[in-house]
């Protein structure tokens, strides 16, 4: 008999339990072609009909424009002068010569729209009657297509949807604020912000931006957004925005403060239904169901946001959703909570020709089975933890002292984009439980929020409200950032060879190692070091090591004999053979499912790299002999994690040695084949790395 839900994986670990759920995600059906989608959602429909996001007269052309391809967008960037010579090549070359041709490869009409966005600044914003595919399949635009490719890899063009460029313009930002974006990747409206931050041209800003995300992985695609715009005044996060730790700075008279921010932009994560254009597959998957999940963490980033935002600051809180519950809902939330110390801004005079819906005052929060409910008591037993008594819109009566008419909702029919819903809110004086936690001594980090919609009876009472347990910051590590010392040895050759001006002073620069050899060295601007310096604890890194260089696996044999044996771990056979099938390099062995004497020797050697080493039996020969093994490879010592370094074909042949099953890294080379003309597709991969000379080696583990 099989074991109970309950404790059928009660016997893994929070570790094994992610790898499992990487390894099914994993294991998911390819998704459906975006041309077999069937753009229809009756759910969707009835939904949206009975919010009355749009008027009754305009619902076919909404529905209409909403399951057609989005046009191509982009922005131009970079200097005031190279933008506007960049224009003129644009406006001139490619639209005249590329975009003259009547008709589109598919037959449809080809609208050429020369003006730009006219509510952009500058005509830095354009938007092409051509889908990406017509753009990168079609022959009469391969021009404009290598232009658009070159010059985004420069950093000269970001490649942008139109409604996703109005937040960053709403914030106001000026060279001397200090912005945090809470919810950054992939980072194009960050880019934006460090755009308007660089307004002046030749001068580092005293502002900066600080970019954060939940998703490690997303953060550097943010780095490689950052590295295109060259810009000094730029910090990357890695923080649950929900729960976004507070940063400490420097005051002129040289106290330590906590800092709080002039803008901030709350680029919530949401159920994407504006992004229906783009992203055909959410037909398939939509219901209620997604918006009404996304509330409560939508609410919390936007609440931790406005703690962080300084008085007299600007908020924006943006969606690429339609959804009233994930939209106004939230917005009208911290209305109430905040007892008058935000409201929202009249914006409608900062986009001159923007065409857009103003907010609701009045929705419908709704069930799984599309019932919608007028109030919190209509709501059956098993629907109240999917809706909240938050959710629900003010009463008529009260409805016009929230202005929620200043919310701003775009449209996919009204000029040719996505859908959009922006808010902005301006700081009147401190939140009320800023004000308490104050008059209490207490600080309010982001360590603690106010409990979500749930149940929060049994936790402890606070004088702002009920708190949850305080959070550790997790994050992954990264290499440490080493300022240089005004002694630096390094720097007056640096200095004197350049001729660099005494402005630039030598304690604004840094590396990422504290051994060794300086390979790179960076600039940031006195605010971006001031933050590094104060917040070291907030800041994950490698621990320090004693050497910072790795042995080479293809060394080792000539390396070895003369390695003293500190660094040398001792494996039995069955750690060897979870070290070499571990097929994720991204989630090795803990050290803790090691067995115990290993568990010993790692536990007496820093973290690094090591040598590991197995003596024992082998497996048994045809005639019944067990030969007896020696086998030395190299790997690394983690803080809480050991990895083999070894590249596929010697961890095949350890594996073969030492017995284990190797099925899994056998290819049939007769099962794919090339239908043309019967070659395997093996082999075609095999002469194609011949005539390139790029090797199919790969490595089990990675730095």
């Amino acid at each position: 008999m099989g074991r109970g839900r309950r404790n059928r994986h009660k016997d893994r670990n929070f570790a094994q339990k992610r790898r499992a759920k990487e390894n099914k995600w994993d294991e998911k059906a390819p998704r459906k072609h975006y041309e077999d989608i069937v753009r229809e959602n009756a759910e969707f429909e009835k939904y949206y009909k009975l919010q009355k996001i749009c008027p009754d007269e305009e619902w076919t052309a909404f529905m209409t424009s909403i399951r057609k391809n989005l046009p191509t967008a982009f922005r131009i960037t970079g200097s005031k002068s190279e933008s506007r010579a960049l224009l003129g090549i644009v406006k001139g070359k490619f639209f005249k010569d590329c975009l003259l041709n009547p008709t589109q490869p598919d037959g449809e009409n080809l609208k050429n729209d020369e003006d730009g966005e006219e509510w952009y600044p500058d005509e830095l914003a354009w938007q092409l009657q051509l889908t990406r595919k017509v753009i990168r399949r079609s022959e009469a635009y391969f021009r404009l297509h290598n232009f658009l490719i070159s010059e985004t890899n420069c950093g000269n063009i970001s490649r942008q949807e139109v409604v996703s460029m109005i937040p960053p313009l709403l914030l106001d930002i000026k060279p001397h604020h200090k912005v945090l974006d809470m919810c950054a990747a992939p980072g194009s409206k960050t880019a934006q912000l460090i755009e308007f931050l660089h307004a002046e041209d030749g001068k580092v800003p005293t502002g900066f931006v600080i970019a954060n995300d939940v998703d490690n992985n997303r953060c550097y695609m943010l780095v490689h957004q950052a590295k295109r715009l060259n810009s000094p005044c730029i910090i990357i996060t890695n923080h649950d925005a929900a729960v976004m730790p507070n940063f400490t700075v420097t005051d002129k008279d040289g106290s330590p403060s906590m800092l709080k921010f002039d803008r901030v932009l709350c680029d919530v994560p949401c159920s994407g239904d504006g992004t229906l254009r783009k992203n055909p597959d959410i037909w398939l998957k939509w219901n209620t169901a997604n918006g009404n999940n996304l509330h409560g963490i939508q609410s919390r980033i936007l609440r931790r946001g406005t703690e962080m935002l300084t008085v007299g600051g600007r908020l924006v809180y943006s969606t690429c959703s339609l959804n009233p519950l994930e939209n106004e809902a939230v917005i009208y939330r911290l209305l109430v909570e905040s007892e008058g110390a935000v409201q929202l801004v009249d914006v409608s005079s900062q986009l001159p020709g923007l065409k857009y819906i103003h907010g609701l005052s009045h929705w419908l929060p709704t069930s799984r089975d599309l019932v919608g409910y007028e109030s919190y008591d209509d709501v059956p037993e098993k629907w109240q933890t999917q809706i909240r008594p938050q959710m629900f819109p003010p009463t008529p009566q009260n409805a016009t002292k929230y202005n929620l008419h200043r919310c701003i909702r775009i449209l996919p029919h009204q000029q040719d984009t996505g859908g959009f819903f922006v808010a902005v809110i301006e700081k009147l004086r401190p939140l009320p439980w800023e004000s308490a936690a104050k008059n209490t001594g207490t600080s309010d980090s982001g360590d603690g929020i106010q409990g979500d919609d749930k149940d929060t009876a049994s936790e402890e009472k606070l004088p702002w409200g009920p708190q949850r347990k305080k959070r550790k910051i997790h994050g992954y590590k990264e290499d440490p950032f080493v300022f240089f010392t005004e002694d630096e040895p390094l720097w007056p050759s640096i200095r004197d060879f350049y001729g660099i001006d005494s402005q630039l002073h030598a304690t604004c620069l840094l590396t990422r190692c504290k051994e060794g050899k300086k390979k790179n060295i960076y600039f940031t601007s006195p605010a971006v070091r001031d933050i590094i310096i104060n917040n070291q604890d907030k800041i994950k890194k490698y621990e320090a090591m004693t050497c910072a260089f790795r042995l080479a696996q293809e060394g080792l044999h000539s390396i070895c004999p003369y390695i003293g044996p500190k660094r040398r771990i001792k494996v039995s056979k069955d750690d060897l053979i979870k070290l070499l099938t571990c097929e994720n390099p991204k989630f090795p062995p803990e050290t803790s499912s090691m067995d115990a004497a290993t568990q010993e020797q790692l536990s007496s050697i820093d973290a690094g790299s090591c040598i590991l080493v197995y003596e024992g039996e082998g497996d048994a020969s045809g005639d019944g002999t067990v030969p007896s093994l020696s086998l030395t490879m190299v790997g690394w010592r983690g803080t809480k994690s050991v990895r083999a370094y070894v590249p596929v074909n010697d961890c095949i042949h350890y594996l073969r040695l030492c017995g284990a099953d190797v099925s899994k890294f056998e290819k049939n080379k007769f099962i794919k084949t090339d239908s043309k003309n019967g070659d395997s597709m093996e082999n075609k991969d095999e002469e194609e790395a011949e005539k390139t000379g790029e090797s199919s080696t790969e490595v089990v583990g990675t730095d």
